[in-house]
């Protein structure tokens, strides 16, 4: 079991953190990952997988002025 923004999301061996995006629907083009506090680069969605008990921090990044 791994945490996504605080609910728990069933895990399995492999899960990437494109997958979990796509599992959530999350589709806004500004998106910041982290896994465990570490920041995920967004070229590395793909191939960046989430292990068991990960903690996983998804937000919307919007900007003003």
């Amino acid at each position: 079991m791994i945490r996504v923004n605080g609910e728990e999301m069933e895990w399995r061996p492999g899960l990437t953190v494109k997958d979990i995006l796509e599992a959530k629907r999350f589709v806004f083009p500004m998106i910041g990952v982290w896994i465990n506090d570490k920041p995920i680069p967004r070229d590395k969605f793909e191939t960046s997988t989430v292990n068991d008990g990960d903690e996983v921090q998804v937000i919307h990044m919007i900007s003003g002025g």
